[in-house]
């Protein structure tokens, strides 16, 4: 009979691999349908990997998309195998050489479907977004700048907004010297696209305080740190001002990933609590985050 811990572990893995499909395809139908035929570049990696094959190409070279996105990553899975784990990385490189598969072979229509270049930013941002938030959010990395980041969280708590948003202006400049002004705006366009999609489906690295006042304090902090892991710290001596009850407040963070399975501990261990939650930018200390 198989355990559950093997039960676990298969599933794990079989949800992984089918968000390295998932997202290979949509990469390489955003790439090869969209992004090539409207001149527009995608963000991280795949748009360096872009830029430098316009590049190669105007100097009789030709060096195709998919070997640039693999060979720019091979030096980051050497740096995630050390930084990070043998287990991360092999995933992350089924992700890299299933999409770099599906671009050489997803190739696009012979007649582009739109001369439009916006509508090629749009769709290429939608596909490509949704395809990338869909792998983060099943625990799967598709390399590139995703290395670097939880790399950089995990050692100094912080983000790699900034330096995510250098490295695309880069990019952003490249589309406009290749293509013309216009063509980085509609870039531009696209990537701020891709990223909504993104966050639209991936909210583990959206971090939520919430406060919880209850007159079961203990109830909800074992549910939650049951159900959540979670540290959970407790203010004593509160007071209700309609009727004066006593009351505690337990303040804790998740992340916004964790929201409804905060909200049902809640309502499990005490029906009568009140609780709110907003977005916080950053948290020092520690923060529990799953292994990837």
């Amino acid at each position: 009979m198989q355990s559950v811990e093997s039960y676990m572990r298969n599933h794990e893995y079989t949800s992984r691999l089918t968000a390295a499909v998932v997202y290979a395809v949509c990469a390489a139908i955003a790439l090869n349908f969209f992004w090539t035929p409207g001149h527009i570049y995608s963000s991280g990696f795949t748009g360096l990997a872009q830029l430098m094959s316009t590049i190669t190409q105007r100097f009789g070279l030709k060096i195709p998309v998919y070997i640039l996105f693999v060979g720019f990553n091979l030096p980051l899975l050497v740096f995630a195998h050390k930084e990070i784990g043998g287990r991360f990385t092999f995933f992350t490189a089924v992700a890299i050489f299933l999409a770099s598969f599906a671009m050489r072979f997803v190739t696009g229509p012979a007649q582009p479907w739109t001369h439009d270049p916006l509508i090629d930013a749009i769709f290429g941002g939608i596909i490509n977004g949704f395809g990338t938030g869909f792998a983060l959010r099943n625990g799967l990395s598709t390399g590139g700048l995703d290395i670097i980041g939880i790399v950089v969280r995990r050692k100094y708590g912080i983000n790699m907004g900034s330096a995510n948003l250098i490295f695309n202006f880069f990019i952003l400049l490249g589309a406009g010297i290749l293509f013309g002004p216009k063509y980085a705006l509609y870039t531009a366009i696209g990537l701020v696209i891709n990223a909504r999609m993104i966050d639209a489906l991936y909210t583990r690295q959206q971090k939520m305080q919430v406060m919880i006042i209850t007159e079961r304090p203990q109830e909800v902090a074992n549910a939650l740190q049951n159900q959540l892991r979670r540290g959970i710290t407790i203010v004593h001596h509160a007071e209700g001002a309609y009727n004066h009850r006593p009351k505690e407040i337990l303040f804790t963070v998740i992340s916004l990933y964790e929201e409804m399975d905060a909200y049902q501990a809640i309502q499990l261990a005490d029906p009568g609590a009140w609780s709110s939650m907003w977005k916080i930018e950053r948290t020092f200390g520690r923060f529990y985050e799953p292994r990837l």
